[in-house]
């Protein structure tokens, strides 16, 4: 048996400045190419279910982006193209499984994912299995429905289930091959804009029915497509989708009950977001001990920001605040201005505000470079992310900031301690992320605040400027079935 598998994959931002070019995407194209560990988990665990099941893996490229703005139509087309050919050359393929996001836009190509899944769809005809898994955050479209036999989400947010989650694809489409099971999808619209964070209640508890229904006779797959709130296209917003073997009525039932139940829990299932100055007051207002930790959540690389807004920086400094890490700073300029100066360098330095007005103003700072790391990387969700050239540095009143040349959000502490930022004594760590920092800095904070600043990733979701996706949706009206009707 011989199952063909390729990744095409990024988050977009279409409110996002900078569009995301060919040279913005990682791409590993063998089981050997780790793309400097970007693509380590993936190719351990393609290997282990080889060696576990005796298939035969045909691999195609793995390619990733950092969530950005539009992809540019030539990219996506020679990506696509290339995926496309190298399954043509797999040919006779008895399954083909395809890790993507689902919340990728091209120029001219508002469902990137769909327009993939069903050109492989032409290609292997209608009785070769396709699995598809999705990052939460999709938009998941008729198209894709349509095409794929099997479609799967990721369960949590902060994202750490995606080796779990593709391990369960694996398997439904092998039962799918071998004739044990006839996959049927239903879906319910939520009709909501939001985020929901499964670290606390009453999402981790739905996230845990989830699992359980899947456990029951007739069900193979229970997914919770949150959407992206920042992507405009026509099929936007948060889907339940159930799929069951073969009884469409169970499914149907299942992904309304589900998703009825999200509309019931909406006061109650979102993050408090908290305006900068109060939450600096509470920070000023700490006894000391453990860190507060504050989610610079409107400039989130991972969600498209460009990760130099200097709202937090500012205020830190403007109240006095010392004993701080912050980070991580995309600033290309102050990297190149330290690695010239060197270790121990003082300079004044320019830092941030750079990328656009949700930027807000550089901030010129005295600073002394305590470390440069040629090659920084941290660890993510699954593997380790590259960092490139970066460095710390430190200002006259105790803020110790992290520089990258790589645009990241903060996924775990290392992000700092692999520079040397000890983190235990900080009264305060500011990290540019929305939620996948929070399983490595929730045990070293006292508490995590939300931050809201006028970045690009602004939380007022019922005033997000769509041109494309309907605005029938809550928070913007209070009742979308009403309004729909």
């Amino acid at each position: 048996m011989k199952i063909f598998i390729g990744a095409l994959v990024t988050e977009t931002n279409t409110f996002a400045p900078a569009p995301t070019g060919l040279a913005g995407y990682q791409i590993s194209r063998s089981m050997g190419d780790n793309s400097a560990g970007e693509h380590v988990a993936w190719n351990e665990v393609l290997a282990r279910m080889s060696r576990d099941t005796g298939v035969e893996i045909a691999r195609g490229l793995i390619a990733f982006a950092q969530p950005s703005g539009t992809t540019l139509r030539s990219a996506y087309e020679a990506l696509r193209d290339e995926l496309l050919d190298q399954l043509c050359a797999a040919l006779p393929v008895n399954a083909v499984l395809l890790p993507l996001h689902g919340a990728m836009v091209a120029e001219g190509y508002p469902d990137c994912e769909g327009d993939l899944i069903e050109r492989v769809r032409n290609i292997v005809g209608s009785a070769v299995p396709i699995g598809v898994e999705l990052d939460l955050h999709c938009h998941f479209t008729e198209q894709m429905r349509t095409h794929a036999d099997i479609i799967v989400a990721y369960k949590e947010y902060p994202h750490t289930d995606v080796l779990e989650r593709f391990e369960e694809l694996w398997t439904l489409t092998l039962q799918l091959v071998h004739g044990r099971i006839r996959p049927v999808t239903a879906v319910f619209d939520c009709r909501m804009v939001s985020l929901w964070h499964t670290t606390r209640e009453p999402m981790q508890s739905f996230v845990q029915r989830m699992k359980d229904l899947e456990r029951e006779p007739g069900v193979l797959s229970v997914s919770f497509g949150h959407g992206f709130p920042w992507g405009d296209v026509p099929e936007a917003g948060a889907k339940v989708w159930v799929v069951t073997d073969g009884d469409a009525a169970l499914a149907q039932r299942l992904a309304e009950q589900l998703g009825r139940e999200i509309w019931e829990m909406r006061a109650s299932s979102g993050a408090r977001q908290w305006a900068l100055s109060d939450a600096l007051d509470r920070v000023q207002a700490a006894p000391a001990g453990q860190p507060i930790v504050i989610a610079d959540i409107a400039d989130n690389a991972g969600g498209g920001a460009m990760s130099d807004s200097t709202f937090v920086l500012q205020g830190v400094i403007e109240r006095g605040i010392g004993n701080v890490a912050l980070g991580a700073f995309f600033d290309l300029g102050a990297i190149q201005i330290c690695r010239e100066a060197g270790v121990g360098a003082q300079l004044q330095l320019r830092v941030g505000g750079k990328c656009g007005p949700a930027s807000g103003l550089p901030l010129d700072l005295r600073v002394t470079v305590r470390a440069i790391r040629e090659e920084h990387f941290q660890s993510d969700l699954s593997g380790v992310s590259a960092l490139g050239p970066s460095a710390w540095v430190a200002t006259d009143d105790g803020i110790d900031i992290v520089l990258v040349t790589r645009r990241q959000q903060v996924f775990s502490a290392d992000l700092f301690t692999g520079l040397g930022i000890a983190l235990a004594a900080k009264r305060l760590i500011v990290v540019k992320s929305s939620q996948h920092f929070h399983a490595a800095f929730a045990p070293l904070a006292s508490e995590v605040l939300y931050v809201e600043t006028p970045g690009l990733l602004r939380a007022d979701y019922e005033n997000i400027p769509y041109r494309h996706r309907d605005l029938g949706y809550w928070p913007r009206v209070a009742n979308p079935w009403a309004t729909a009707a």
